[in-house]
């Protein structure tokens, strides 16, 4: 028994991958790699790409709910609350991908900054 297990059950990387929509966890991950480089190269756009992974993710997670939405629009309301739930659990999967890469960039600005 892991750490975090009770919070989220195992599962491998390339499956939560494809459960967080392969469009939107393959953008995060090019932002994720932009802010390694970004951190080595350019540490002032360390800031700008780690919101821009936040935001992402949150306009993901938004896109997500409005196809929910739709599908319950389409079938007058009738969806098992299982199914609907599943859903859901896919739609945070990049929201939570968004935000490790956002607390990585705080962590890469807090050890980037200057000292007096």
């Amino acid at each position: 028994m892991t750490l975090f297990s009770f919070l989220l059950p195992l599962t491998s990387l390339p499956t939560l991958f494809v459960e967080g929509s392969p469009v939107s966890m393959s953008i995060l991950t090019v932002l994720l790699v932009g802010l390694l480089f970004a951190a080595w190269k350019a540490p002032a756009w360390v800031k700008e790409i780690g919101a821009a992974a936040l935001a992402f993710s949150i306009l993901s997670i938004a896109l997500s709910w409005y196809n929910a939405a739709h599908a319950l629009e389409v079938c007058n309301g009738d969806i098992s609350p299982a199914l609907l739930w599943g859903g859901l659990k896919c739609c945070v999967v990049p929201l939570c991908y968004g935000l490790i890469i956002y607390l990585l960039s705080l962590v890469i600005r807090i050890i980037r900054k200057p000292r007096l």
